[in-house]
């Protein structure tokens, strides 16, 4: 009987000990959180009477001596009550006319596991008696939604020191929390992306490692507006060396869409059409794989349009090139150039011009070129093509604000084609439905005949909300694939040593139908093909045009 008793007493011993002992991970997501909140609810805290950069790092080193549930709360219980009295106001009544958006709102982290009763009842006061005034940390942008930091420290974080680190990942981790209007879309909860970058954070030694840190956190948030660059420093800094064309992943590989250097790609005979398999010894499928927590993106094809850029861009002078020509895999020792964007923008810019902004096809049916015509070319545009039976907007680029006036002309009505959350400063991480945005008017003489735009994954916000704004008229049929899936304007960020933005609203059809991550849904769905590009066909116009004949 002692044996049992002495057993019994060891087994409840060991399972309260492990109840209260809490790890190291555990309790900086914690004070992550507690942090950011404060930071934006506590009244004396949100109206910027302390500097709270330097109340994390003076409290980071308590945390971590911390060893049981109970001595992490009391330090955090203590950390509040010397922040100062919170006044009693509750209840804030809500304007009457706000309808709130609560996907995105969650608190009940207050009942942390790793809290005391005392401290989640302590936040949830907190909460009750938010700070209602102008914010030091964040403001929004009046009628648009999209939100900017103010007072924030945008220095490099010392490298060398753990809570520095910490700080800068905290800092952003809060700032999505808070005021990204997709949170609830990502495909990894954003608690446990904190509970991930932790340990990467502490682990980095130096510049590099830490913005890779960064970057992984960052491309988290499953955002095709989201790009993190960083500033090298001037020792490390190498000019970029790039593949002398743009190029498409189809099928695991890449095909050459388009030559940006003429005498660059002729000296390797390079193609339209050529199939890249490997870099450096890497298949295209390796290379996918890889980057994938790299690269934020809504979606799959806007993934893999990203990465492109990546891919035929290098470091190195010399790079090997596995191509797939006539069933053979023949290598390639390149030498890639290290000319500047500015001279592919150049190219780019040339190959514009020589596009035609409108024209008249075969079969009376229109065309429009959306990346380049812009809103003094509309009325020339609407003149010659008015008769037609058909208009194709091709909006596989990116427009010059042209919506207004040809969503005029196509519609016969005024008509709503968007509605927005937006952050609501007043309450941080909930969000309210604002508004919306119509076009149109009363116009008997609209335009009567198929209005057809076309998307793939290079259509992003602006030309997803034009097609958006197209869709009103009623006689549109959206032909391609997958869009961008991020619409509306982006919140953008800059520090010392990284630059970065995501969307900055919610961007709905008026029956609240979702477009982020989404995109556009086409009606005929048509994708290009190896063959197609080799062939030198544009397969998504040419259905488009089989659609305007046959009703089909």
């Amino acid at each position: 009987m002692k044996k049992i008793t002495l057993l019994f007493l060891i087994v409840f011993t060991q399972t309260i000990f492990s109840a209260t002992k809490i790890t190291e991970t555990e309790k900086l997501a914690a004070t992550c959180k507690v942090w950011g909140f404060l930071k934006y609810y506590h009244p004396n805290v949100a109206k910027g009477d302390f500097n709270w950069d330097n109340q994390l790092l003076e409290i980071l080193p308590k945390v971590e001596k911390a060893q049981t549930k109970e001595e992490f709360s009391l330090l955090l219980e203590n950390w509040i009550d010397n922040l100062g009295t919170v006044k009693e106001i509750a209840p804030i009544i809500a304007p009457k006319d706000a309808e709130y958006f609560d996907k995105n709102f969650d608190l009940s982290w207050f009942n942390n596991k790793a809290f005391s009763k005392k401290l989640s009842k302590k936040l949830k006061f907190i909460e009750q008696n938010r700070f209602q005034g102008e914010h030091f940390y964040i403001s929004g942008v009046e009628n648009v939604g999209n939100v900017y930091l103010k007072n924030e420290s945008n220095a490099h974080p010392d490298f060398t020191d753990k809570n520095s680190k910490l700080r800068m990942i905290f800092m952003y981790w809060n700032l999505v929390e808070y005021f990204f209007p997709d949170k609830y879309l990502m495909d990894q909860k954003w608690d446990t992306t904190l509970e991930k970058i932790i340990p990467l954070a502490i682990q980095a030694e130096n510049q590099d490692d830490f913005y890779l840190a960064m970057r992984k956190l960052v491309s988290r948030i499953d955002d095709s507006h989201t790009e993190f660059y960083t500033y090298p420093s001037s020792a490390t800094h190498k000019p970029k060396r790039y593949f002398p064309a743009d190029g498409k992943i189809i099928d695991e590989k890449l095909v050459v869409t388009e030559i940006l250097g003429d005498s660059l790609a002729q000296a390797d005979d390079i193609k339209i059409g050529d199939v890249i398999t490997k870099i450096n010894d890497k298949t295209i499928k390796d290379i996918i794989s890889e980057n994938r927590d790299l690269i934020c993106a809504s979606n799959e094809p806007k993934y893999l349009e990203k990465l492109v850029d990546k891919i035929l861009l290098s470091n190195s002078d010399i790079v090997n090139v596995e191509f797939l020509k006539n069933g053979q895999y023949i290598t390639k020792t390149m030498t890639w150039s290290d000319y500047h964007d500015s001279h592919r923008n150049e190219f780019k810019k040339g190959a514009k011009k020589k596009k035609e902004k409108f024209k008249l096809l075969e079969n009376n049916i229109g065309y429009v070129d959306m990346g380049i015509i812009k809103i003094k070319n509309i009325p020339d545009m609407i003149e010659a093509l008015k008769d037609t039976k058909a208009i194709v907007f091709d909006m596989r680029n990116y427009p010059n604000e042209t919506f207004e006036p040809i969503a005029n002309f196509i519609n016969p009505q005024e008509k709503k084609f968007a509605i927005y959350t937006r952050p609501d400063l007043s309450y941080p991480g909930r969000f309210k439905w604002s508004g919306g945005t119509s076009i149109g008017f009363d116009n008997k003489d609209y335009y009567k005949g198929k209005v057809i735009v076309l998307l793939d994954e290079k259509s992003q916000s602006q030309a997803e909300w034009t097609a958006m704004c197209f869709q009103t008229c009623g006689h549109t049929t959206i032909v391609g694939s997958q869009t961008a899936g991020a619409d509306g304007n982006v919140s953008e960020f800059d520090f010392a040593g990284f630059h970065t933005l995501f969307s900055g609203i919610g961007v709905f059809y008026p029956d609240k139908r979702e477009t982020q991550r989404i995109g556009i849904t086409p009606d005929i769905e048509v994708k290009q093909t190896i063959k197609g590009i080799q062939e030198g066909r544009d397969e998504v116009l040419d259905r488009a045009l089989v659609f305007i004949e046959s009703g089909k």
